[in-house]
């Protein structure tokens, strides 16, 4: 990777340096240009992370140039010489030429004289401006009385003669009849390029984006639409996005007119009551390049963000943009200058194409690119990184680090914190952590996938992506939809919504697909209803204190579903009479009492597990070993636009939905298992009687 300076603002004598020298050295006539082109030029330069030395004092003292201005210039990789009417008349600015074009000769020292509003020929022959001020120099020299200093006077006179002719030849840049704003662009891109300045912002360590940069760079290189284009990077909370969008712009935000990186839009919004203000002030004037008056007024900064980007070619990227309006006061209606590029970073695919410039006739070029995660091989690279400086695991880390690769699921920003907290740690701590992470949330990775779920914008779907997260990943997208819908939530839309937040998917066989971590921080949610006491949450999805709550009674009407795996039952020696009890109840309490809707049948030879959704739940229950009741194998019971669907299952699963379905059959269980519990003991003391007797 690429290592980058670091911008720190300089001491009185320069302007930046990262402790290596300078990349320019800027030598000017102050009295000319210091509040006007030279400013101008310098912002620009350290706008563009160019470290530039520019001296901060107007008046010369002696008549040797000062040893920091020498030893600037030769520490430098370059220099802009701004030739101005009055350049001459300095004897220190002279003195910095002939040892800038000394450099040039002996060092491969870049110099680039910018003609300000003077003609190289008036240079060359020392005529007008030029012309006097070296006359007035010669008429200090022959004033001098004191022989050997006018000696000196005449040395440095042939020297200067000699330089100002040099540079007078130098292929360079004129100002007259130029755009000032449009002269510095051309001169810091000439600079950026020739002496190959890294980017201002870091280039992030990407490991396993290979295809995501090219598919943007190509995107980004992409010349053939005449008007604007808009990339949204989809994703995650922590996949990458910033990343990925950080790296591009480092690499090729100087080709454009001009441009701007604004990181954490939503963040800064939600922070401040008038956050998207300074982002509009930021974003406008990195287009001008220069600072402007703060505004106090959300449409008329767009205004002026319209016509500030109306003429020219400009790479903006927008990160972590949450709402159709940050985009509207951001890019506003009116369209961009041809060419012009937005790179916009988002966890919602819906909104982009939602701002008000798809609404106009000329619609920008749209593409979308999603962030799925990392392969096996490029997460363990990436968490082997973070965690041993190496690309493989250390030995004996082997089994523990395939652990946390399965568990981190290719995710970028869980595989590198994870990498950073157990770097330098033995191995029984690794194991302990990884242990550890399957009962608590890691607040980092917990706090960046949060994100999305708190974007959801209602209720319905929070809920939605709770009753999933517990109890439906994995089961058929159709299966699902019917039981929720029983249960009063919203699922065409609600999924819809998962699906562009990217908390959710589903596959080519119709099953619903989580990553595994966000699954993890929706049942972290609900953990955090009730910590300690399971009863007292909304949903159950953990077996065993599922089985706790119901065996110990302490179920509240706050549950609103649950789970349990049959076969603890038989751990805990309820007789196989509990499932045909349970069956028979089960019958008849459905037809006597609640609407059957449909039934879902999943079987495997003599195993069955039957699946009943009621208008606002679902019951399921183990049935093994016995013939299906006529209820649910007699067809002609169910109503005819409910068509069963049979598939082969290994789960034996008691699965609640609803609170009025916990909250009336979650007691009859809890009887039924005191029942058996009660047969059983019965039966084993009339046993024990007989073999007595």
């Amino acid at each position: 990777m690429v290592e980058l300076h670091e911008i720190s603002e300089g001491s009185s004598s320069s302007s930046s340096t990262h402790g290596r020298g300078y990349d320019v050295f800027l030598s000017f006539r102050g009295v000319d240009t210091r509040n006007s082109f030279t400013n101008h030029l310098y912002n620009a330069l350290i706008h563009a992370n160019i470290t530039t030395f520019l001296d901060d004092e107007e008046i010369e003292t002696g008549e040797d140039l000062k040893p920091e201005l020498e030893s600037a210039i030769k520490s430098s990789k370059a220099s802009v010489v701004v030739l101005s009417r009055n350049y001459a008349t300095s004897t220190w600015c002279l003195d910095e030429l002939v040892l800038i074009l000394e450099q040039r000769r002996t060092s491969k020292h870049l110099v680039i004289p910018i003609f300000y509003h003077v003609e190289p020929t008036h240079i060359r022959k020392q005529q007008s401006s030029f012309g006097d001020a070296m006359d007035k120099h010669r008429q200090k020299m022959e004033a001098e009385t004191d022989e050997n200093k006018k000696i000196q006077w005449a040395q440095k006179m042939d020297r200067w003669n000699k330089a100002l002719i040099e540079v007078a030849d130098l292929k360079g840049k004129d100002a007259n009849d130029r755009i000032e704003v449009e002269l510095i662009d051309e001169i810091v891109n000439d600079i950026f390029r020739k002496l190959r300045i890294p980017s201002r912002f870091p280039l992030p360590q990407l490991i396993g984006m290979d295809n995501s940069i090219e598919f943007v760079t190509s995107w980004l290189k992409d010349a053939s639409s005449h008007t604007t284009n808009l990339l949204a990077i989809l994703g995650l909370g922590g996949m990458g996005k910033t990343s990925l969008a950080k790296y591009v712009y480092a690499l090729h935000f100087h080709e454009f007119d001009t441009s701007s990186f604004i990181e954490n839009i939503t963040g800064r919004c939600d922070e401040k009551s008038n956050g998207i203000l300074d982002i509009q002030k930021q974003l406008y004037d990195d287009i001008l390049k220069r600072s402007s008056v703060q505004v106090h007024d959300v449409s008329t900064y767009t205004s002026m963000i319209e016509n500030a980007v109306a003429h020219k070619k400009v790479f903006l990227v927008l990160d972590d943009i949450g709402s159709p309006d940050q985009l509207d006061a951001l890019l506003g209606s009116k369209g961009f200058h041809p060419g012009t590029k937005i790179m916009i970073t988002t966890k919602n695919a819906w909104l982009t194409k939602s701002c008000a410039l798809f609404k106009r006739n000329i619609k920008p070029e749209y593409v979308e690119h999603k962030l799925e995660g990392l392969s096996m091989i490029e997460s363990q690279k990436l968490l082997c990184y973070h965690a041993f400086m190496c690309n493989d695991p250390k030995v004996g880390y082997e089994e523990v680090s395939e652990k946390l690769v399965k568990y981190c699921e290719g995710h970028p920003m869980a595989l590198k914190v994870l990498g950073r907290s157990l770097h330098n740690r033995d191995v029984t701590y690794w194991e302990g952590y990884t242990d550890e992470l399957k009962k608590e949330n890691f607040p980092p990775i917990s706090n960046a996938l949060r994100m999305s779920f708190n974007s959801l914008p209602l209720k319905n779907d929070k809920d939605l992506f709770k009753h999933i997260a517990c109890f439906f990943v994995g089961m058929d997208k159709d299966v699902t939809e019917t039981i929720l819908k029983a249960c009063d939530i919203e699922t065409r839309s609600g999924i819809t919504n998962l699906i562009d937040r990217c908390l959710l998917s589903y596959e080519w066989n119709n099953e619903l697909m989580m990553h595994q971590l966000v699954q993890e921080m929706g049942r972290f949610l609900i953990r955090e209803e009730s910590p300690d006491k399971p009863g007292e949450r909304s949903r159950l999805w953990c077996h065993e204190e599922t089985f706790k709550v119901l065996k110990q009674k302490k179920g509240t009407e706050n549950v609103l579903g649950l789970t349990l795996d049959m076969r603890m039952l038989v751990k805990e020696n309820y007789p196989q009479r509990f499932h045909r009890r349970l069956m028979q109840w089960i019958g008849s309490f459905s037809k006597d009492k609640w609407r059957v809707g449909t039934a879902t049948i999943f079987g495997e030879k003599e195993e069955f597990e039957i699946q009943m959704y009621y208008e606002f739940g679902i019951f399921s229950t183990l049935y093994e070993g016995e013939e299906l009741p006529s209820w649910i194998t007699d067809r002609s019971t169910w109503p005819s636009e409910k068509a069963p669907m049979t598939k082969i299952s290994c789960t034996s699963k008691l699965c609640l939905i609803g609170s009025l379905a916990y909250q009336r059959m979650a007691p009859k269980v809890v009887n039924m298992m005191k029942m058996v519990q009660k047969d059983a003991k019965r039966s084993s003391r009339n046993y024990t009687k007989r073999n007595q007797d």
